[in-house]
């Protein structure tokens, strides 16, 4: 089949998308800290959500694990971006372990948050999804009890804080910009003197891709995220695609593509969760290019310069 015969599809492909500030930061760390002191160096759990950048970085000898004890002794370790609970850090250093703080410094701002906040006497609602390492992390800055997590509207109707004039609220950085104001607005019914954080906690690349989605999924027939399965921002991308009455298909590599999906659409939105390489991004557009003959539209919505030091030991790597 010549090009000629291929069908025309349209690309709109969303900017930003893909790597954010604080995953590049995270990866540089690994990375570095490779360079610097030889493999392997150990991770608590992925660095980011995304296989391929896992896969990467185990074959630069990096090795992930699960749990602090299950790293040796002697060695180097690394926290993932997603921010740990204060005894991580603990334990390590109780173990003698060398390790890199790779949390993300946005996340990290909101355990500062919520540090200043428990100080002062404040019981936290913190609007975040249950088990999601970010969530953990922060959970685990403050006592037991300090913070009571809101997933849904109906957690919001629901909750029954025990000084409901003495509140403030928190949230996980890679919401939906939409839902986290939903569950926002009926906190702020119930409790109008809850206080709110010094600045918005959804951080500016997850709005910035939220929005970037939103500005192309009207004018498309369909929304590839490339992103993973377990990743907060890419899920929440998806989601955006399909409030906006485009439907969404979450895909990590080009091979998860289905050609079945293509069929009679004229144009295609693309973007990527912010642990998701640029490369994956072509590699999913040159495959669909197998089949068609593509022309490609970037719609760009903001740009990104922000840019987050490396730990102290590591710049000069």
């Amino acid at each position: 089949m010549t090009d000629t015969q291929k069908p025309v599809l349209e690309l709109l492909i969303a900017a930003p998308r893909g790597f954010c500030a604080g995953v590049d930061r995270a990866i540089q760390i690994v990375e570095r800290a490779i360079e610097l002191h030889g493999a392997p160096v150990y991770v608590r759990h992925e660095i980011v959500h995304n296989k391929y950048v896992v896969d990467t970085l185990k074959a630069k000898g990096a090795i992930f694990v699960d749990e602090l004890d299950q790293v040796p002794d002697g060695v180097h370790v690394v926290f993932s971006a997603h921010g740990v609970p204060k005894s991580v850090p603990a334990a390590a250093q109780n173990r003698g372990l060398s390790y890199f703080d790779a949390t993300c410094p946005l996340v990290s701002k909101v355990h500062r948050q919520a540090e200043r906040l428990v100080a002062a006497g404040r019981h936290i609602l913190f609007i975040g999804h249950e088990g999601h390492p970010e969530v953990i992390g922060t959970f685990g800055q403050v006592p037991d009890g300090a913070m009571t997590l809101i997933e849904t509207e109906a957690d919001a109707e629901s909750v029954a804080p025990a000084e409901p004039g003495n509140l403030a609220f928190l949230t996980q950085t890679t919401l939906s910009v939409d839902d986290t104001a939903s569950i926002l607005a009926i906190l702020q019914r119930r409790f109008p003197d809850i206080v709110a954080p010094k600045a918005d906690d959804i951080c500016y690349a997850t709005s910035n891709r939220q929005a970037a989605v939103r500005a192309i999924a009207g004018s498309c027939d369909l929304v590839l995220v490339i992103g993973a399965p377990n990743s907060s921002n890419s899920l929440r991308l998806a989601e955006v695609a399909e409030r906006e009455g485009t439907t969404s298909k979450l895909i990590q590599r080009a091979d998860d593509l289905d050609f079945d999906w293509l069929a009679g659409i004229g144009t295609l939105g693309i973007t990527a969760g912010a642990s998701a390489p640029e490369v994956l991004v072509r590699e999913v557009i040159d495959r669909i290019a197998t089949r068609y003959d593509v022309t490609e539209r970037m719609v760009e919505t903001a740009q990104e310069t922000i840019t987050f030091k490396l730990p102290k030991g590591l710049e000069a790597a």
